[in-house]
């Protein structure tokens, strides 16, 4: 089952905390953000679950119900639409390792907008995907981490929805790759 957990992120320390108060923040000298990371195992090797990610017609086949264009490469942006949330959202790839790449984990790094004072930076949330080998190669623990939400309550909702939705995002993966079930064909319209 998929782990969600929210955490505080103190961007002077650059580490997380469980709990920080505002007067702590305030001391420290820096402003907290929200942020979590939702962890899933997939019964498919890292370089499947990778694809499933990078490759838009995959990633169009179980998560991105409008459809996704352009592939996941270093430096690209691409768009992702869901029937959900109707209109694209433009999708910066950051960085992006494959499998394969040397001893590196496997990962894609993502930016995409968020709501202005919502979010910590203008350019809004950053997204990590690792790709962690299981099992001598044959399953993959995917691990989704996204950081930048104020330490507010229009932050924690931001970062919650946006847990919600990168837990179903691995529960729509798993069910597409391990037996071709679109999870999310008609369960939000």
């Amino acid at each position: 089952m998929p782990l969600c957990v929210v955490r505080v992120f103190n961007a002077r320390t650059g580490a997380y905390s469980a709990t920080m108060s505002s007067s702590e923040a305030h001391t420290q000298g820096a402003p907290a953000e929200l942020g979590f990371t939702v962890s899933g195992f997939i019964a498919r090797p890292p370089a499947e679950t990778f694809e499933a990610v990078a490759d838009p017609a995959v990633l169009s086949r179980y998560f991105t119900t409008g459809g996704a264009q352009g592939r996941i490469e270093p430096g690209t942006t691409v768009t992702w639409d869901f029937a959900d949330f109707p209109g694209a959202f433009p999708v910066e790839v950051l960085d992006v390792v494959a499998p394969g790449a040397g001893d590196a984990l496997p990962r894609i790094v993502l930016r995409w907008a968020g709501t202005p004072g919502v979010t910590v930076s203008p350019a809004g949330t950053r997204v990590e995907f690792e790709f962690r080998s299981v099992d001598h190669g044959a399953r993959t623990e995917v691990r989704i981490t996204e950081r930048a939400w104020h330490n507010s309550v229009a932050g924690a909702e931001g970062a919650f929805g946006n847990c919600m939705g990168w837990t179903g995002m691995l529960a729509a993966m798993k069910a597409w790759l391990e037996h071709g079930i679109n999870l999310r064909e008609g369960f939000y319209k």
